[in-house]
């Protein structure tokens, strides 16, 4: 074995590719971590934009901070691949192997992993489209219930028996937002049937405005009262129908304040409501 001539045909190699394929190599490294902080420059921006915003009107915080987490990762993660693609031939390794064995293991994985991947993409649109937020109710997969958690996987419901239904994300298909700016407040009011139904309507109309006008409630209205309707006749009654557009989250106050003035002012007026109605006869 010829040890001098092997060393010099080392050094002629290694001097030609210091000259001619280590700056291709230095150059692709410099533009991919200058790419990569470009990128992490761009995700805090985000991130410092979604900080800046007021909670009511802006996008939630967590909602940019889990995209822009995405982001990064992918965008890093793509970077890196094709780096790596094009640095790797210059130290005479060969990628075709490679990448054929990386297309076989990628099918593979996605035939495990569709329904995971099913829920990445919808948690991914799901915070981008802003469908519900923490602390929003929300109907979807069969179940309804507050919102507790969110992740690109899955969404944490707290159900009203205080239940916590974990709902992996591709099973939000349709989804129910029941806290989403406003909510409707209905109130249906049984009248008897030979009381005039101008007077009810003229009196449910001036409840619904002194409700409005309250101080106390300004900030939980949203507008005027609907005009009240007659929504059912039947025999010996006639249900009336009050609607008010309220916040979500005092719908429950409002409702029962609704309700009481609604039954004082009944009273006052003397405007007399359906008799007791004849019990049921259980079924022998």
């Amino acid at each position: 074995m010829n040890f001098p001539e092997i060393w010099q045909n080392w050094r002629t190699d290694m001097d030609a590719w210091l000259r001619h394929d280590a700056p291709k190599a230095l150059l692709i490294l410099l533009v991919a971590i200058l790419l990569t902080r470009l990128l992490r420059r761009a995700t805090n921006r985000l991130l410092r934009y979604s900080e800046s915003q007021p909670p009511p009107s802006g996008l939630r915080a967590r909602q940019l901070h889990t995209m822009a987490g995405v982001f990064y990762s992918v965008g890093a993660l793509l970077i890196l691949f094709v780096a790596a693609l094009q640095v790797l031939p210059l130290f005479g390794l060969d990628m075709k192997p490679l990448l054929a064995s990386a297309g076989i293991a990628g099918v593979a994985v996605g035939f495990g992993a569709q329904t995971l991947v099913k829920d990445v993409i919808n948690g991914f649109f799901i915070l981008l489209e802003d469908q519900y937020e923490l602390g929003d109710t929300v109907r979807a997969a069969g179940v309804e219930g507050t919102v507790e958690g969110m992740t690109l996987r899955r969404t944490l419901l707290r159900g009203g028996d205080g239940a916590l239904h974990v709902v992996p994300n591709s099973e939000m298909r349709i989804v129910t937002n029941l806290t989403r700016d406003w909510r409707l407040v209905k109130v249906s009011v049984p009248v008897a049937y030979a009381e005039d139904s101008g007077r009810v309507l003229a009196l449910l109309k001036e409840v619904g405005n002194k409700l409005r006008a309250d101080p106390a409630l300004t900030d939980a209205v949203f507008a005027d009262p609907e005009p009240p309707s007659i929504e059912r006749i039947a025999a010996g009654e006639v249900d009336y129908l009050v609607q008010v557009r309220v916040r979500p989250d005092r719908r429950v106050a409002v409702e029962h304040e609704l309700r009481r003035r609604i039954k004082e002012a009944l009273e006052q007026h003397q405007i007399k409501t359906p008799g007791p109605r004849p019990p049921i006869p259980e079924a022998s």
